[in-house]
């Protein structure tokens, strides 16, 4: 419901910069990661993933009404930060318990599958965002109170999880060294920093499409049909990664990125931005369920949680600078020119994956 809105809440309604945006976006994203490899880790210590998953719903409940009350930009910075903690907590367990509920063989399926909930969650929202602001005439700001509702009733379907019982000694301190990682594994993660340095926020396209004279409600049309078509083909790519090595699935969705950023910036045409948002639901079911289900193959079984949260920390890291960097880009000289710094990290991404990565 939120995430389309949000962008432009933050310039329209608080009056915010470009620049202000990329640093919420990124010191955001970045809590929500540097804690996975924490949450992660210490998940699988305990082996325990139910109490981080339940935590974590109840952090982004309470961050929606935040947002809502926010009356200058930093404040929406407190909020978004609150509700990435929560993001934070709970994303490594969760996905390392999605591997552990199915066989190794289907585990691009298993993610591939959850992909397809989670996004068709975020086709669903904004259109339930939509309705409200032209039948109810609610105000953006109203929105944020109302998404608390949902927030809530996730945390109770979280409290309902039966988790699996532990499969090895509890508080077993399993060593986990960068000299002991996979050569696999560490290109792995130099490929995936080397694009996340110049992967920015999702709200860079957004506002690229209002900055091209796109109406709120297009908007957010536009981020539903996005999110529309990644839900559908997540579990195609997943199932497909499942018989065919990952890394190629994973090298196409990068491909598609670039050719998407380099598309950003230089349309126009609302037409051009349909086709372009359908092109990046590709690159996303292609890479995000994928790219963990690569993770747990490359890594030390007994910590699942753990590769997870590797990568997701060195990619909120990196998130920090490429937001930030995208904002200072636009303000100083122009959007064209932060939509071709970004899709130039995907391309020399994408080398680095196909030359260094073993084929899985």
């Amino acid at each position: 419901m939120l995430y389309p809105i949000t962008p432009i809440f933050i310039t329209s309604v608080l009056g915010a910069s470009m620049t202000s945006l990329g640093i919420i976006e990124g010191c955001a994203e970045a809590i929500s990661n540097i804690l996975k490899i924490y949450s992660g880790n210490w998940s699988d210590q305990i082996q325990k993933r139910k109490p981080f998953i339940v935590l974590g719903y109840i952090f982004a409940a309470l961050a929606k009404p935040m947002t809502g009350l926010a009356q200058v930009w930093y404040h929406v910075l407190l909020a978004r930060s609150f509700d990435r903690v929560g993001k934070g907590l709970r994303t490594a367990p969760r996905d390392a318990m999605l591997s552990e509920s199915v066989a190794p063989e289907l585990r691009g399926q298993a993610f591939g599958l959850h992909r397809m909930m989670d996004t068709m969650g975020a086709a669903i929202g904004p259109l339930i965002a939509i309705l409200f602001l032209k039948f109810y005439h609610g105000s953006l700001r109203t929105i944020y109170f109302l998404a608390f509702i949902p927030g809530l009733i996730s945390v109770l379907l979280a409290l309902s999880i039966r988790e699996l019982k532990p499969t090895g000694k509890i508080n077993e301190k399993i060593k986990w060294k960068w000299n002991e990682f996979s050569p696999p594994f560490k290109n792995y993660l130099l490929a995936w920093t080397v694009f996340s340095l110049t992967n920015s926020s999702d709200v860079f396209l957004l506002m690229r499409v209002k900055q091209s004279g796109g109406s709120t409600t297009m908007t957010i049309l536009l981020y539903v049909f996005y999110n529309f078509l990644y839900s559908i083909l997540s579990p195609y790519f997943g199932k497909k990664s499942d018989k065919i090595p990952r890394i190629k699935v994973l090298f196409m969705g990068l491909i598609v990125f670039s050719l998407v950023y380099i598309g950003f910036a230089f349309a126009h045409e609302i037409w051009q931005f349909w086709i372009l948002f359908g092109m990046y639901g590709i690159y996303m079911a292609s890479t995000e369920g994928v790219g963990k289900a690569l993770a747990v193959d490359l890594f030390d079984p007994r910590l699942k949680a753990t590769a997870i949260g590797i990568i997701g920390t060195t990619t909120g890291i990196s998130t920090v600078i490429a937001s930030a960097s995208a904002g200072f880009i636009w303000d100083i000289w122009g959007s064209q020119w932060t939509f071709i710094f970004t899709a130039s990290g995907a391309i020399l991404g994408s080398i680095i994956l196909m030359k260094k990565v073993k084929h899985l």
